[in-house]
């Protein structure tokens, strides 16, 4: 019994270093990959070439594209932290990022009124059966289509706006230790849950999502299990096949942007992380008064601060 006890533990060793080995050398080709995919970009960015959408598909949900951004941010954490300036630059450019992107399609929610507004006039008062949008060739669907169309603009006010929100203070937050520790154990708190949740999750909705999103799109439907080689065989029979099914006889058709949106929400949420991650780890190190620092964020009014960042 010892014996075998003392063989599995040496199993256990064995494979835990094996995995190790394993992502340093991942690490160390992520750097070659980087090169190759920049230095032949015909490769996976040709899309008049077959093969080149599959390369696509694959390489986007592949350990190599993980390990390659993995790689890209170990080079800039160790420059971040020998120069600070330069880390704070990376943290800035990412929240601007952010911000841009989510005060821009925060007016999705303000278009989604009015058109809800235009939806009811035309049925209540003028009886009209569909609406017609534009000039010369004008854009007409079924107010069916266009009452469904009213989903897209809720889906880019949370997919895009999710990130501002987080800039902005605007999440709910459930408080059980945070309030009641002092201002470097906050910034551990913050570098774990960034570190430990936020990115775990995007990678893992990312994985899920981008393949969900590309079988709507082209057939023969890839699979996350396809290797690349499976998948260059399939290329053969390739042909674009865009989803344009509504829920509806007469419904909104267009429902592959919410896949499109669901991709883009998980990398927006994955970039986000890491400024979290960068800005706790840049206000711990420089104690209470870095609190904040660059921080961007919008302003109701002079006499409104009491409200500001309340979630």
């Amino acid at each position: 019994m010892e014996n075998e006890g003392a063989v599995s533990f040496g199993q256990i060793l064995s494979a835990l270093g094996g995995g190790i080995v394993w992502v340093f050398q991942e690490l160390l080709m992520a750097y070659y990959n980087i090169a190759y995919a920049i230095t032949h970009p015909g490769l996976w960015l040709d899309w008049s070439n077959k093969e080149a959408i599959m390369r696509f598909v694959y390489y986007g949900g592949s350990t190599e594209f993980f390990f390659a951004i993995m790689a890209i941010l170990l080079v800039i954490t160790a420059i971040g932290m020998w120069r600070n300036e330069f880390m704070w630059g990376v943290v800035r450019v990412l929240e601007g990022f952010a911000n841009g992107i989510g005060r821009l399609f925060a007016w999705a929610g303000l278009l989604m009124v009015l058109q809800q507004i235009i939806i009811v006039f035309m049925q209540r008062i003028f009886t009209r059966p569909d609406i017609s949008f534009g000039f010369g060739i004008p854009l007409q669907f079924d107010i069916s289509w266009f009452a469904e169309e009213l989903k897209l603009y809720n889906a880019l006010v949370v997919c895009l706006c999710v990130t501002y929100t987080f800039v902005q203070g605007g999440h709910v937050r459930v408080d059980l230790i945070y309030s009641a520790v002092g201002h470097r154990a906050k910034r551990v708190i913050d570098m774990f849950g960034s570190l430990f949740f936020m990115m775990p999750a995007a990678v893992l909705i990312w994985m899920y999502g981008w393949y969900f999103l590309w079988r709507h799109l082209i057939v023969p439907n890839p699979s996350a299990s396809d290797t690349l080689d499976r998948l260059l065989l399939k290329s053969r029979a390739l042909r674009w096949n865009v989803e344009t099914i509504g829920f509806s006889p007469n419904g909104f058709t267009a429902y592959f942007l919410f896949k499109i949106l669901l991709v883009a929400f998980t990398a927006l949420v994955f970039l986000q992380a890491v400024a979290f991650f960068y800005r706790s780890f840049l206000e711990w190190k420089e104690g209470p008064e870095s609190e904040g620092k660059y921080l961007d964020r919008d302003s109701l009014g002079e006499g409104e601060e009491a409200y500001e960042g309340t979630h």
